[in-house]
């Protein structure tokens, strides 16, 4: 594998791909994302920390890259296009195994990620200080940007998500573009020799996640769910139950905290299997979807002896309600993810291997 690689930030990667995997077979078991169990609540909750992890390290990527290109806004331009293209077009079949773009097109992550890579095109210009300054600022403040009844085609993509005609914005572009903006300022940190930065890493990572615990415990700011005032679940449940979409500054302290606790701790990890996955992150992205869409198929087949025209519905934000005696058990969910991961893992090494060997230019934007 190529040298220039940093294993640590792989094998994080590669950790979060795979639980990412949970929370997609769960859309096609027809389990609710949270609640009304904790084993169906720590389902979901778990695949939490996929989102900031992706955004952050795709930042720190476009810092390591910017090593290697000699333009890298150009580079991170034309991606951010080709990503969102992608979401637009391949992944929503993927998601859907339908063509009815007229009435469901899924703004989703890789939507978010290519406008936050087109974001960073132009914010790499300024001294990495400030991009972290207003990365932090971002992240802190939108909280404070008011509720709106009804917003503009603009502010719908900017901030408060929804529907303009048949495009479904589930991901916005603030706050993940200051994500990815403080993932981007803390490339320079992962050119730092490991011991140094992993002590950087566990000093932020500690800090993220004890402010999280404090603001979180005060309940007073950065989250509109307010946990004491809720009545739905255990308290504890309450309190981990932060807001997604758009994410709120807690849910991003609660992910992004542990993560980078978690990549301090992989400086000393040896795993083939999370570097593996981790070096290859778009095509797993893109393989992994349609191949955990088939496998529900094939569920549906064995058990109704038919293949459910529920899996056919606009997943994974629009379907339609879920059929009686449809939903699969958690220990099902689990093991057709199992299943699904380790089909994953053949095809994702043979990638990683012409990755690296390869000279073609056109690899680095998948």
């Amino acid at each position: 594998m190529a040298k220039s690689r940093i294993d640590s930030l792989d094998a994080v990667r590669g950790l979060v791909m795979i639980l990412m995997a949970i929370d997609h077979v769960r859309v096609y078991a027809g389990v609710p994302a949270g609640g009304p169990t904790a084993g169906i609540f720590f389902t979901r909750w778990i695949t939490h920390f996929v989102a900031p992890t992706f955004v952050f390290f795709a930042g720190t990527a476009a810092w390591l890259h910017g090593r290697k290109v000699a333009d890298l806004s150009r580079f991170l331009v034309i991606r951010g296009l080709w990503l969102i293209a992608l979401e637009l077009t391949v992944i929503r079949i993927f998601w859907t195994f339908n063509f009815d773009f007229a009435h469901y097109v899924l703004a989703g992550v890789i939507w978010a990620i290519g406008w936050s890579m087109i974001v960073l095109a132009a914010a790499r210009y300024l001294p990495t200080k400030i991009v972290a300054v207003l990365a932090v600022a971002i992240i802190a403040l939108h909280n404070l940007i008011p509720p709106m009844r009804d917003p503009s085609a603009l502010l719908r993509i900017l901030y408060y998500g929804g529907g303009i005609g048949p495009l479904a914005i589930l991901y916005v572009i603030v706050p993940w573009a200051g994500v990815m903006m403080a993932g981007y300022a803390f490339g320079s940190v992962m050119e730092l020799p490991p011991e140094r930065r992993r002590a950087i890493a566990f000093r932020i990572g500690s800090l993220a996640t004890a402010l999280f615990v404090v603001l979180r415990w005060l309940d007073v700011y950065g989250d509109p769910r307010p946990w004491r005032a809720g009545h739905l679940g255990p308290a504890f449940v309450r309190f981990l139950n932060t807001t997604k979409y758009p994410a709120s500054l807690l849910f991003l302290l609660m992910t992004l905290g542990p993560i980078l606790l978690l990549l301090a701790w992989a400086e000393s990890w040896d795993s083939k299997v999370l570097t593996t996955f981790g070096r290859v992150p778009m095509f797993y992205y893109l393989l992994h979807i349609p191949l955990i869409h088939a496998a529900a198929c094939i569920v549906s087949l064995i058990r109704e002896r038919r293949v459910d025209p529920w899996l056919f519905g606009n997943h994974p934000l629009d379907p339609p309600p879920v059929p009686p005696g449809y939903q699969w058990s958690l220990g099902l969910l689990y093991l057709v993810w199992a299943i699904c991961v380790a089909l994953l893992f053949v095809p994702c090494r043979w990638y990683a291997r012409v990755r690296a060997t390869s000279s073609s230019k056109w690899l680095r934007y998948l």
